[in-house]
């Protein structure tokens, strides 16, 4: 007997393999991806302005990465003893304008590269609920804490978040035109604004996102909040604050995603990252004992191997 509903799922083409390049924007179900492609030695950047959840900020960060317009004084401001931008998460936030700037720019130079590299470029929308500031009128990427009166909080429509993705492929296509899109809405609720808020957020995200789809070729979606809602309906799939999928929770969906879009030629080449990663995990009772040299021994020659295969192989 089946204890879940699976979602069918068939491999897509171009697949990811040790020779792509992927680039990946947006929540931070994009980061638990990232941290994946990590740990298997897959090529990839993820999120150079932190964490981004709504489409419009993900849309402001590429347009200003493929136009490189530079980061100036008038994106900056100060506030609780920081310097700050409102197109970019707090960890980009920094003691001194003139080192903010620097940080800015310099994930701008390196979002501009890999736009223009990228074989694959992952998108995850967190939420369709925004914040407006009011003095410049700019849906912002974070608040930084900013007093909420000096914000309007308002709702994409499906609409806008699909002339959003569609101006977001239109941009990439300029520059990269071989770039495989592949979209996704993250499973993590957003319950701060509310129970029934999320659920409308959610909903507008997905409809907005295939009504773009529709309009576009070369542009996937992949649904990852639909296998957390679908496959995962349980609370065990949950981290304590029952909002944030576990790590059996991301391991499933990876285990999806891979069906679809990581090509099955890397397989082999996983299973001995993987063995490698989980020797260097091991933890000896007795480091100068013969047989863990032995195995030290053994676990250096499996990494030469892989490095020869993978030049930029890092442990």
């Amino acid at each position: 007997m089946n204890w879940s509903t699976e979602i069918p799922l068939s491999p897509q083409q171009p697949s990811i393999d040790y020779a792509s390049d992927v680039l990946l924007l947006g929540s931070c179900f994009a980061e638990h991806i990232a941290t994946t492609l990590d740990y298997f030695q897959f090529r990839y950047l993820s999120n150079p302005f932190g964490v981004l959840f709504h489409p419009s900020a993900i849309e402001a960060v590429i347009t200003r990465a493929i136009n490189l317009g530079n980061y100036t004084e008038k994106d900056c401001f100060q506030h609780n003893d920081l310097w700050h931008s409102f197109e970019a998460h707090s960890n980009c936030s920094t003691a001194t304008q003139k080192e903010l700037l620097s940080t800015l720019n310099t994930a701008l130079q390196t979002l501009h590269d890999r736009i223009l590299s990228a074989s694959h470029i992952v998108l995850s929308f967190g939420t369709a609920w925004g914040y407006r500031h009011v003095e410049s009128d700019q849906l912002v990427a974070n608040c930084h804490k900013v007093p909420q009166k000096k914000f309007l909080k308002e709702l994409f429509t499906p609409e806008e978040v699909a002339t959003a993705l569609e101006n977001i492929v239109v941009l990439v296509r300029e520059v990269n035109p071989k770039a495989t899109v592949i979209t996704t809405v993250s499973p993590v609720r957003h319950l701060k604004d509310g129970f029934v808020e999320n659920s409308l957020s959610k909903a507008h995200l997905r409809a907005g996102i295939h009504q773009g789809i529709d309009a576009l070729e070369g542009a996937y979606y992949f649904p990852s909040f639909e296998i957390m809602m679908d496959e995962l309906r349980e609370y065990r799939f949950y981290e304590s604050d029952m909002i944030h999928p576990n790590q059996v929770a991301i391991a499933h969906i990876w285990n999806r995603f891979r069906t679809v879009w990581i090509s099955e030629e890397t397989l082999s080449l996983q299973k001995e990252i993987d063995s490698i990663r989980k020797g260097l995990a091991h933890r000896p009772f007795h480091p100068n004992h013969e047989a863990h040299k032995s195995f030290q021994q053994s676990l250096q020659k499996k990494m030469e191997a892989v490095a020869k295969k993978l030049p930029y192989a890092r442990w």
